[in-house]
């Protein structure tokens, strides 16, 4: 089978219409179509059903797919192991985290890294889902738990700490809580249920604030860490956070510090096959460094 042919369909495949696909190769829409129908003319096959809202792989282009993305997992592989034979770290570094952390702790502190090392450059993939490592959808993962995978390789980054924070101009509105009896009273924000929490015990706010009035609803649910944070620093109310996104905020204030939720590790997480790659090796120690001075 022609490999060109290959990586249009997996591109095709992967981008779900002829449009979104030709944009990825650079390809007219009529290119990408006649490429497609020319490798199903060689094959003798379908490989996608053609409708309205675009196309879907059939069992035989599933088939097909899932050995064009074996494929392309080796050969980025490779490609990643090739760039780091030279004794000058270069390349390219895909990291993925949650939306929380990539943006409130992780990309703030990147620019000294890529000052550091000017031949190397970043690409962070925040999404509150988990991309797959071993079919390297990312080189790296910071994960809030630790994994059980046997072909990925882990160093635990920080200790994670939650605890309540308000805006100053709630707290001029509405008052400061002296005790956690005084939270049934206030504008609490939690997590929504859909939300992908880093922990079971998420919403331990309402736990404390109303242990025993299972009519009381919160203010607010919002299903993202990050939008948690903006909520709170906008004075919509009352959430539990991790200490993380915002040790360094001037827009919001712990309350009732004594008060502490869930404990968790977060983890630097890589495939197996990079154990040996510099360009790993050199952004893991660095945010370990940036970790120590954070947690000083």
């Amino acid at each position: 089978m022609d490999w060109d042919k290959l990586r249009i369909f997996h591109t095709v495949a992967k981008a779900g219409n002829f449009t979104s696909a030709g944009k990825a190769l650079i390809l007219s829409q009529s290119a990408v179509s006649r490429q497609i129908s020319a490798l199903e003319d060689s094959l003798g096959t379908a490989l996608f059903h053609r409708h309205a809202r675009g196309l879907l792989l059939t069992e035989q282009g599933e088939s097909l797919y899932q050995t064009t993305q074996e494929v392309s997992h080796r050969v980025a592989m490779v490609e990643a192991i090739l760039s780091d034979s030279t004794d000058k770290p270069g390349g390219e570094i895909k990291v993925t985290t949650t939306v929380a952390f990539g943006s409130t702790w992780l990309t703030p502190r990147l620019g000294e890294f890529l000052d550091r090392y000017p031949e190397v450059s970043v690409t962070v993939l925040v999404s509150d889902r988990e991309l797959d490592l071993s079919m390297r959808e990312a080189d790296i993962g910071i994960r809030m738990h630790s994994s059980t995978q046997p072909d990925l390789v882990q160093r635990r980054l920080l200790t994670v700490h939650h605890h309540l924070y308000a805006s100053p101009g709630y707290l001029q509105r509405f008052g400061r809580p002296q005790a956690p009896e005084e939270l049934e009273g206030h504008r609490l924000i939690i997590w929504g249920e859909d939300a992908a929490a880093p922990v079971d015990d998420v919403n331990w706010l309402m736990r404390v604030a109303a242990p025993s009035n299972a009519k009381w609803r919160p203010a607010l649910k919002v299903n993202n860490g990050h939008g948690l944070m903006l909520a709170v620093e906008s004075g919509l109310g009352i959430a539990a956070l991790p200490d993380y996104m915002v040790k360094t905020s001037e827009r919001v204030e712990p309350i009732l510090p004594d008060l502490e939720g869930p404990v968790y590790d977060t983890y630097f997480v890589y495939p197996e096959e990079l154990r040996n790659s510099k360009r790993i090796a050199i952004f893991r120690d660095f945010l370990l460094d940036k970790v120590a001075e954070w947690e000083f």
